[in-house]
C-alpha cells in the first residue's frame, strides 16, 4: 500500500507505537495507537523494507521526548506545548500531564480532523487545543505562533519527525519564527546527519510520495540554528538511547563494543548520526 502524502507516515509510526504498547515489558503505552493508525496503517508498514525491524528508533524517539516532556512540564513551569505537525500524537491522552497545561496540535486538516474525530469520545488530561494549519504558510504560520505566544510565559515547542522533510529554507523560516515569540522557550527536534540522510533515502525513499522526499539534514547539525536564535541545551544519541531503552538494532551491543575502538572523531561523529535535540533560546 503506497503512501499516498506525508500524513499517512503518521499511521505508518502509530503502528509502530502499538507494536510497543502490546509488550508486556513496554518502555511506553499508547493505548490509542492501534485505534489511530487502522487497517491502512498496518498496510502501509507491511508494504515498506525491513518494515518492522526497523521500528526501534521511532520507538526510542517517542520514548525520549515522553521524557523530555514530562521534565518540562513538571520541573520548568512550562505552561504550553505546541505540537508542530502532530499527526497521530495522542500524548494529550496519554501522558500524566497537569489539567492546567495547554496543549496546542498543529496539522494539515486531513489528518488532524481525522484523529480528533476517532478520540472524540476520549477526555484528554489537560487543556488541549487543535488548530488545522499548513505550516509551509508563512502569514497562517506567524499569526497562530503571535496568538499562542501571548497566552504563554513559558513554552515548549515540538516538531517530531518533521524537519526531515523540509528545505533547509523553509526550517530557518520556521526557527526565526519561533524565536519571535519570547515565550516559546524550548524546541525538541529529532535531527538526522547527512550520512543517515542518505540511507533513509535508499531504504525508504522509493515508498515515500515525490513531493516529500527526506530534505534536511545540515552537516553543521545544531549550529545551523544558531543564526536564527537557538542553541543546544541537550543532545541525546539515538544510538545510545536505544541502548539504554534496550530497543536497538540486532548485534547493537556487539557493534557499541567494535565502535571504542575507533578514534574519538570518528566515535563522536557517529554518536551525532541522529539525535533527540532540546534547542533553547539564545
Amino acid at each position: 500500500m503506497a503512501i499516498e502524502n506525508v500524513s499517512d507516515t503518521a499511521r505508518w509510526v502509530a503502528v509502530y507505537r502499538a507494536m510497543e504498547t502490546a509488550r508486556p515489558d513496554a518502555i511506553f503505552r499508547d493505548p490509542f495507537a492501534d485505534r489511530l493508525a487502522g487497517p491502512r496503517g498496518h498496510e502501509i508498514l507491511d508494504g515498506l523494507p525491513k518494515e518492522r525491524a526497523l521500528a526501534w528508533p521511532m520507538i526510542v524517539r517517542t520514548a525520549v521526548f515522553d521524557e523530555i516532556i514530562l521534565d518540562a512540564v513538571r520541573n520548568k513551569k512550562t505552561d504550553l506545548v505546541v505540537n508542530l505537525a502532530a499527526g497521530l500524537d495522542a500524548r494529550p491522552w496519554r501522558l500524566p500531564l497537569p489539567p492546567s497545561l495547554h496543549w496546542v496540535d498543529v496539522d494539515l486538516p486531513g489528518i488532524l480532523n481525522y484523529k480528533t474525530g476517532m478520540l472524540q469520545d476520549e477526555k484528554p488530561v489537560c487543556r488541549y487545543e487543535a488548530v488545522t494549519a499548513d505550516l509551509t504558510d508563512a502569514a497562517v504560520r506567524r499569526e497562530l505562533f503571535s496568538r499562542l505566544g501571548a497566552g504563554s510565559s513559558r513554552a515548549l515547542v515540538i516538531s517530531e519527525g518533521l524537519l526531515v522533510y523540509l528545505t533547509p529554507e523553509q526550517v530557518a523560516e520556521l526557527a526565526a519564527d519561533l524565536h519571535a515569540q519570547p515565550g516559546f522557550q524550548e524546541w525538541l527536534i529529532d535531527l538526522a546527519s547527512p550520512q543517515l540522510l542518505k540511507r533513509m533515502t535508499r531504504t525508504w525513499g522509493k515508498s515515500l510520495p515525490e513531493s516529500a522526499p527526506f530534505r534536511f539534514a545540515p552537516a553543521e547539525s545544531t549550529e545551523f540554528f544558531l543564526p536564527y536564535g537557538w542553541r543546544e541545551a541537550l543532545f541525546l544519541s539515538l544510538w545510545e538511547e536505544s541502548l539504554r531503552l534496550n530497543r536497538t538494532m540486532k548485534g547493537a551491543r556487539f557493534w557499541n563494543l567494535i565502535g571504542k575502538l575507533y578514534p574519538k572523531r570518528m566515535r563522536e561523529r557517529f554518536r551525532r548520526f541522529s539525535g533527540l535535540i532540546l534547542l533553547e533560546r539564545t
